[in-house]
């Protein structure tokens, strides 16, 4: 792969993928919505690792916006061969207690803007018989916490549909579907984790090479860590209604840091 282009580039997972690709020499078409931070960015890691980053300033949560990225994935003249749909954030609020504006916002980050950035790559790679697209998902979609889990599970259901329709064109999708991971997200949503076990955290450079290694091998769905692993697979097998329990607990103590 010559070039990808991640979103959510300037923190967590998205500027973990950004590193590690940099590294294996790809040049990087990075989005996001801070140009100083994007700058920051592009700077490191053209002078660490000799590539070559294109910025892109982006609200995905604006319609307009995300359709200029969207054309930035479809230009045949500049081929993008990887794309990761990879920015999000979560609220802090359970879905009736919060702002429904807040959750439209989300939604669209979320869902609409991996649908539309997919859907041009997609079409783009197919036309050129080769490519791949990474959408980061969480193990959240595998239980029952809300709007942000529920947007997740539409991540992860959307794309294993998409690799159905590419098989077989050069194409493939993956859907990564990481646990509770060191980065700016929680923080960010106004969550406490100080209760929650250290086995139960993830590093986002390792994930990442993981998700990669699970690209590479041609895998739908990437679950990083084997107590996610474990976790999915009871998702799977347990109880519908014991899971739905156990959800709510958990979203619970986390909103009030019990």
């Amino acid at each position: 792969m010559a070039t990808a282009l991640v979103t959510g580039a300037t923190a967590g997972i998205g500027l973990a993928f950004c590193r590690e690709l940099a590294e294996r020499g790809h040049d990087l078409v990075l989005v996001a919505r801070d140009r100083a931070r994007l700058e920051n960015v592009s700077d490191e890691l053209e002078a660490k690792y000799q590539v070559h980053c294109e910025i892109l300033a982006a609200d995905l949560s604006d319609r307009l916006q995300v359709q200029k990225v969207a054309e930035r994935l479809a230009e045949p003249g500049r081929p993008v061969d990887l794309l990761v749909n990879n920015a999000g954030f979560g609220l802090s609020r359970s879905f009736l207690q919060g702002d429904v504006a807040d959750e439209e916002r989300a939604l669209d980050v979320l869902c609409r803007a991996v649908m539309v950035l997919s859907h041009a790559a997609a079409l783009a790679m197919r036309d050129r018989g080769r490519g791949a697209i990474i959408n980061v998902s969480s193990v959240a979609g595998f239980v029952a916490m809300g709007s942000y889990s529920a947007a997740k599970a539409w991540v992860t259901t959307f794309s294993e549909a998409l690799a159905n329709e590419l098989d077989g064109t050069g194409v493939t999708v993956t859907a990564l579907c990481p646990g509770f991971t060191h980065t700016e997200f929680h923080q960010r949503a106004s969550l406490d984790m100080s209760r929650l076990p250290k086995v139960m955290w993830l590093e986002a450079d390792r994930l990442v090479r993981d998700c990669l290694d699970d690209v590479k091998a041609g895998k739908v769905i990437s679950v990083p860590g084997l107590q996610y692993k474990l976790i999915a697979a009871l998702t799977r097998t347990l109880p519908r209604g014991l899971v739905r329990r156990a959800s709510g607990g958990v979203a619970s103590r986390r909103r009030h840091g019990r």
